[in-house]
């Protein structure tokens, strides 16, 4: 029986929390009033994506849904930094995309070979060591790790293929694909043999080759779920040219031309630009056509349309070189595979600053910390300008610069939020 073919999974990620600073002392015989030497917490492990080629489906996320990437470990004594959390690394097939669960935004198109950071891990934080200073040599406390990004994404598979293979079952796609590919498909004379999408490289000579998708149970209402293809559709979106394969043979009391008008309408529905999407016309089985008049008649249907046609036979081989050749010599003159821009805009954080702050004010350092400032850094991206722009209105609206202006804070003084430091300004 054939492994399920998956394409679509919701999965929830959480990356690691850094690990807290570490209260510690110096203690050394013969060494007096050592200091503080508490280390600092490690990062928290980064949730990445990465991906694998010898994936075909998103299988693996059936039954795994949650994916929780390491903590940070705690910092000691004697200044030792605890070790950062290690990251989790999620393979997932080429060309899916990763879509945020609540907007359908997509967040990354897993095309290329780059790794992505889905979530990054909380920053560790600070062991008392930090917070010695001339007026205070012993510093009791430490700050605690922050946590890491959370975050519930949609995986949608999206075959990547130059080429796909589209027409009603068992009009010959999959023997097709046999015969001009290595692939292997199921061959068999019923209807819904193919039962997930199958993909072969065309090797045209030494410098060429495409990859070609077998696109199955594609049927009249198709777009709005019935037989296979409201599944597999999604799939046809990236390709470049389309193979619509037409039965001519009358083997099965078919009409060529009500078949090719059905299988356009589908795509139509599905999405009015795919319908757009060059084609190319092959009218096969021809070594079994009873009347040739079934051929004559799709000629002069699609050739108004500008798609050229092409007659031959798929199970004897005849035709599928001129096939092959044409379909090469289409693409060249076609854009690449197309890869989606990302589209999702993070939300800001919804921040309760119910909890009060607490404000230190040490050698010109004014350190300010609370649970909810604690989790609204936990979720700024400090190095994307609007995040940023966020982050100061979020502080003036719960009035962080009017308490700290009421306790005397002035114009060059440092202020620290959990690490972060910046020149005060008015």
């Amino acid at each position: 029986m054939a492994a399920a073919f998956i394409d679509t999974a919701r999965i929830s990620v959480r990356a690691g929390k850094g690990g807290n600073g570490a209260v510690a002392f110096h203690r050394e015989k013969y060494v007096a009033a050592g200091g503080p030497d508490g280390g600092d917490g490690g990062a928290g492990g980064n949730i990445v994506l990465q991906v694998d080629d010898n994936m075909s489906t998103l299988m693996d996320f059936r039954y795994k849904r949650k994916y929780i990437a390491e903590n940070g470990a705690d910092g000691q004594g004697s200044r030792r930094n605890g070790r950062g959390g290690r990251p989790l690394v999620i393979r997932v097939p080429r060309g899916t995309l990763v879509r945020d669960a609540e907007s359908g935004d997509i967040i990354r198109d897993m095309s290329d070979g780059e790794p992505f950071v889905l979530c990054k891990g909380g920053r560790g934080g600070w062991g008392n060591a930090h917070f010695a200073t001339p007026t205070r040599q012993v510093p009791r406390f430490a700050k605690a790790g922050l946590e890491g990004e959370a975050h519930d994404v949609v995986l949608e598979l999206k075959l990547l293929a130059d080429v796909g293979l589209i027409g009603f079952p068992n009009v010959g796609k999959s023997t097709l694909l046999s015969v001009v590919s290595k692939a292997q498909p199921k061959i068999a004379n019923y209807h819904f043999t193919t039962l997930f999408p199958n993909l072969g490289v065309v090797y045209v000579n030494e410098e060429t080759s495409f990859v070609l998708a077998d696109i199955p149970g594609i049927i009249e209402g198709a777009s709005e779920g019935a037989g296979l293809g409201h599944d597999f559709l999604r799939h046809v979106d990236r390709c470049r040219l389309l193979v619509h394969v037409v039965d001519v043979s009358g083997s099965e009391g078919r009409d060529p031309v009500a078949d090719f008008d059905a299988i356009n309408a589908e795509l139509a529905q599905w999405s009015p630009e795919l319908v757009k999407r060059p084609q190319l016309v092959v009218a096969n089985k021809t070594d079994i056509m009873a009347d040739e008049s079934l051929l004559d008649a799709l000629r002069a249907h699609v050739a108004p349309l500008g798609y050229p046609l092409f007659a031959l036979s798929a199970a004897s081989h005849t035709g599928t070189r001129e096939l092959v050749q044409a379909i090469a010599a289409k693409l060249a003159e076609l854009p690449p595979v197309t890869v989606y821009e990302p589209t999702y805009v993070p939300k800001p954080p919804v921040i309760e600053a119910d909890e009060p702050l607490e404000i230190e004010h040490v050698d010109e350092v004014w350190y300010v910390s609370g649970k909810w400032l604690e989790h609204l850094m936990a979720n700024v991206n400090f190095s994307d300008y609007e995040s940023r722009m966020f982050f100061d209105k979020a502080l003036r609206d719960n009035g962080v610069f009017r308490r700290l202006e009421e306790q005397g804070v002035t114009d060059g003084d440092t202020v620290d939020l959990y690490g972060l430091q910046f020149e005060y300004q008015k």
